[in-house]
């Protein structure tokens, strides 16, 4: 039990540094002056879903960890949890739309890969990151969608 409670705060930590890059490069009046989708999300439902993300990433986590055939899981983890801190202060501090793009492409192939390695190894581990791959193509859909409507700032 108590190694359990210690992955999934390890885990749950290093989500939350990946996170922290939100209050490092915050969105900023430059995001504010992108055209948008109408379907882009209030600021509110961000935090929300990410502490959702958060918490099944660190409880998958802890689900696999001891489990025979973890190695490819846990790599992929870690790997789209890269991905993950990336974006953000590609997007929003560097302000390329583009490259934030080909990051979250590269997040999704990640989050994809991670989630198949689970089912194999976890139903419930599995079931609980389906959601990330669902925030994830909706977050590549958006990003996309700003790149069509400011051609000139991407």
């Amino acid at each position: 039990m108590t190694g359990s409670i210690f992955i999934f705060l390890l885990g749950f930590l290093a989500c939350l540094a990946a996170g922290s890059t939100g209050s490092l490069f915050p969105t900023g009046d430059w995001y504010k002056s992108l055209n948008k989708p109408s379907w882009t999300p209030p600021d509110w439902v961000f935090p929300i879903a990410w502490l959702y993300l958060y918490l099944a990433m660190s409880y998958s986590l802890v689900r696999v960890y001891g489990a025979p055939g973890n190695d490819l899981f846990l790599i992929f983890w870690a790997l789209q949890l890269v991905f993950n801190t990336l974006w953000t202060p590609v997007f929003f501090g560097l302000h390329r739309i583009k490259l934030g793009f080909i990051i979250l492409l590269c997040l999704w192939v990640s989050v994809v890969i991670m989630i198949v390695l689970a089912f194999y190894i976890d139903l419930i581990a599995g079931l609980l990151l389906t959601p990330y791959i669902v925030w994830g193509s909706y977050a590549g859909a958006l990003n996309f969608t700003i790149i069509q409507l400011n051609k000139e700032n991407s």
